[in-house]
Parts: C-alpha cells; structure tokens; sequence
C-alpha cells in the first residue's frame, strides 16, 4: 500500500485543505470506500486527566445509523485498554465479538462487523487520537484495509496538527483583541478607526465585492455571503467586520457543516456543568463568545432543521439558553453567514427554513469564483509564494512568466484555496531556486486534463498552426447554448444553470462579465 501514491496523495490533498479533522472524515469516507467496505468511522480524543474519550467527528454511509455518544466515561480496564490502542503503532483490525472490544463497547453501540483500531498520534502529551472504522464483512480478507488504515494516520495526524493551531490562532487572536480593546479605551482610540488586511482584487476583479462589503459594513445588519467552496468567503467577513463599528471585538467563525448534529446545541449556544455525561464544566458557546462583536457561521447551509429553528429564536430576540441551563442570556451578535449552496432551492426542497433565509439574507454579497477574476492571479500567487517561503524557510523566489500562463490557463475548481495549495506545492518542489508550477500542476489529477484540453479540430497544439479561441470566447459559446436551449430560463430544474451545473448566481455573474442578456435568447 505504500506504492499506492494516487491514494496517498488525495489523502494529503484532503488533509492540507479541509479546515477541521472532521471535515477531513468527510473527504476521507469515499476514499476508504474504494478499497473496502466502510460502514462508519470516528474520531476519539483520550483525555487522560478526566478518564475520558471524546468524540471529535464521525462520518457514516448510513443515514439512520444512531450517533455515536459525544463522550465516554472509562473505567481502570477502559482507560488501560484506551491507553494501549491509542499508543499503538499501527492499524489493528478486530473481528466482531472480539474480547478486547468489550472494554470500548460504548464506542461501538452492538456493532456486528469488523472493526479496525487506528492510533493517530496528536503530539500533545494527554490527548492522542483513536479513529474507530466499522467495515463491512469482507474487510478482513487479506491485507488490504490493514494496508490503507497504516496509509492514511499521517495524513490524519496533519490534518488533527492543522486544527490544533488553528484553535491555538484563535486564542491568540480573542487575546490581541481584548488587548486592544483595552488600549484603546486607555488611550480613547475612536472605535473602527483601523481597517483590516488588503484585500487582492479589490481595485479589479473583486471591485464590485468590496463596495458592496464598504456599503454594508457600518449598517449592523446580517449579511449572506454567497460563492463557491475556496472562494474566500470568510475574507470577504472579516472585511465586513474590520470595516464596522464591531472591529474592536471578537470576529469568531464557525464552520457549520463540521459539528456533529448531537453536539449543534452545545457549541453554538454552550452548556452549563452536569449538562450531560462528560460535561464537568459549563462552557460558554459561541454567540456568548462573539458577544459584542460578529458571528460568522461558515456553510450555514449545512444545519439541520431542528437547529435553523434554535438558531432563528436567537437571531430573533438576541436571547439564549444553554444546554441543561434554566436562565436566559442576552447576547448582542452580528451574523455574517456564508454558504456554497444554492439556499433558494433549498427553501423550496423545505431543507432551508424560509423564515431563516429572509433572516439571514437581508444583504447578500454574491462572491465570484477565481475562474471569474483571472486577473487577479499574478498578485495572488505571488503572495502566496512569499507566504510559503517564510513559512518552509526557503528564498523567496519570483514566478516566471511561463508559471503565470498555466496558472491563467488552469480552471481552478477548488478557487482561491485550491491555488494556495499549488503554490505552497510549488515553493516546496522548486526548493527556494523557483516556483515550480508546472511540477505542482502536475500532481494535480484535474490540471492535467483542464490544461491539456483542447478542441479536436486543432490537430493538436498551436505550435501546429492551428487556432485556440480564448476561454471567455469558449465560454461564451457555452452558455450561449445553453441560453437557446432553455430560452433564456436561468434557473429551475430545466434552466440554463442546471444544464451547466453549476449556481445560478455564478450562471448570472458570467452573463454580466460576457455581455450576455436572457432577455435576448426569449424569442
């Protein structure tokens, strides 16, 4: 399995871009599927002072499979048997009714397939990782899941690594903020008196994005960012929020889509001690976190229905309770949501709550992918560059002309996030000499054919002779067809926008950028 580089490398492709571990399960469940049956898998953290395993994340095949329990009490022969697989050196698979499982039974709920035990090193002294993968029956024939278990705890102990900083950034940056709240009442510094970082874009291809943000953000009303996965969503809210009076307090971010359903309540809201098992502490959530400043809740799209309905009262009243607490809280919040999904259908599907939707969206701000501000490629990628010499201790070495041409030439489906990860990839093969991009591009399963790609009747390259339109001509072309085809009907199940497939908002900022009317194609 250790030849096996095409999985390996969307491992470390899913490990380096998902925000969180638990977004990482996500990525990682149809992976394993390609290799062996996989019914669920969960991410356990063992907390040795409180003899307690936590759960971090899970991901399942199965819709009505019942959630594993948020948190497990063990006892002396638990925590020793815990301690023993967490320290482990490898993958170990275990066949249903197994001895040894007894001890971690509530991990497993009365499972009847094989389970695998996956130690995954978090470098934290008292707080290691264990991801528990129930398989289906035929996973114990040879060595096949043992060998793609083995592959994929690296991969999973970076990704655990990514979001152990990330929270420790976020504890640093509440501190800088309580700080500098503090300085500036000693020194009666005026509030929202210093703006946030440059954006790249903003006098071009992200014009129309940032007057909209500068017309917002002294308004102290929700503001519903719009654009694809990668696109720079929560840039785009920490532009709203540096640029409003809320600037001297907390801008706290969420990703709505990675909290465990069963633990939705506790993290936006918080609990108080004795709440459930394993709550020895209460804890404040995070409205009562970004009190006073702005809650951004990333992929909002992605809350269940029972918690659109917790979310609205609050969004409604600004009051609160937490779990297992009697008294009301009052929170003054400011919502920046954000989703790639296409919430209007959503409402009509009812996955959405349509009182939720008028709530959120009182301002949306529709961002575009990277695809459609090509312009801003030089600038992006050379800020990534420097970014990623300082952070590998490498010279920083400048982008040629021919890197700038692939880079245009690419389509960039996972947007600006997905060319941060190139150039990071780059600086790293070209070693401080240079910007490898070509080698990076190459690694990339979807560059080759997005590069190589070509019209038929070229007869092979330009060097040949043969004429290549450019993209927005080709594009152009597209959307024309499909605009004559539906005449001139963007979205529904028999638009324009699902024959392409892709968002109707994205559909209709091409239009404008191509000069192209619907009006035109009714007749």
């Amino acid at each position: 399995m250790r030849d096996d580089p095409v999985l390996l490398a969307s491992m470390w492709r899913s490990a380096t871009s998902a925000g969180t571990a638990v977004e990482f399960l996500s990525e990682l469940l149809p992976l394993l599927a390609t290799r062996f049956p996989v019914v669920r898998i969960t991410l356990w953290r063992l907390d040795r002072p409180t003899r307690t395993l936590l759960l971090g994340g899970s991901a399942t095949t199965l819709l009505r499979k019942s959630p594993p329990p948020a948190s497990i009490t063990l006892d002396d022969e638990g925590l020793d048997r815990a301690l023993t697989e967490t320290n482990g050196e490898r993958a170990e698979l275990l066949a249903a009714g197994d001895r040894r499982l007894t001890v971690l039974e509530p991990l497993l709920r009365g499972a009847t397939s094989p389970i695998a035990l996956v130690p995954i090193a978090s470098g934290s002294g008292g707080a290691d990782r264990l991801l528990v993968v129930e398989c289906g029956a035929s996973a114990t024939r040879g060595e096949t899941a043992r060998g793609t278990l083995d592959l994929l705890r690296e991969p999973l102990a970076a990704a655990v690594a990514n979001e152990q900083r990330d929270a420790e950034l976020v504890s640093l940056r509440d501190a800088a903020d309580r700080q500098r709240r503090s300085a500036r009442r000693e020194y009666d510094v005026p509030v929202g008196s210093s703006g946030g970082e440059e954006i790249i874009g903003a006098e071009r291809g992200l014009r129309g994005v940032i007057e909209r943000v500068d017309m917002v953000s002294r308004a102290d009303v929700p503001v519903l960012i719009l654009g694809e996965t990668g696109s720079g969503k929560e840039v785009i809210a920490r532009a709203v929020h540096d640029r409003s009076s809320r600037s001297v307090r907390s801008f706290v971010r969420v990703n709505c889509g990675a909290i465990p359903p069963d633990l939705i309540d506790s993290e936006l809201f918080g609990h108080d001690r004795g709440a459930f098992t394993g709550a020895t502490d209460a804890r404040k959530g995070w409205f009562e976190r970004a009190d006073g400043g702005t809650l951004f809740l990333d992929e909002v799209g992605e809350l269940p229905l029972p918690a659109q309905v917790r979310l609205l009262r609050v969004l409604q009243d600004g009051t609160l309770q937490r779990v297992g607490g009697q008294r009301s809280l009052h929170v003054d919040v400011r919502i920046i949501a954000a989703t790639h999904r296409d919430l209007p259908s959503l409402v009509q599907r009812r996955e959405f709550r349509e009182d939720l939707w008028y709530r959120i969206a009182v301002f949306p701000i529709l961002l575009p992918p990277l695809r459609d501000h090509r312009e801003d490629i030089p600038e992006l990628a050379e800020r990534f560059a420097r970014r990623a010499a300082r952070r590998f201790g490498l010279p920083a070495a400048p982008l040629a002309p021919a890197d700038l041409a692939l880079l245009a030439a690419y389509a960039w489906p996972g947007n600006v996030r997905e060319l941060a990860s190139v150039i990071e990839r780059a600086v790293i093969i070209g070693g401080g000499t240079r910007v490898a991009v070509a080698s990076a591009l190459g690694t990339v399963g979807p560059a080759s054919s997005a590069l190589s790609a070509r019209d038929p009747s070229d007869g092979g390259s330009a060097a040949q002779g043969g004429a290549i339109e450019s993209l927005d001509e080709a594009i152009r072309r597209h959307i024309t067809r499909a605009l004559q085809a539906t005449r001139g009907v963007i979205e529904g199940p028999r638009g324009a926008a699902a024959i392409l497939g892709i968002n109707p908002h994205t559909l209709r900022s091409r239009m404008r950028k191509l000069r192209l009317r619907w009006a035109d194609f009714r007749s």
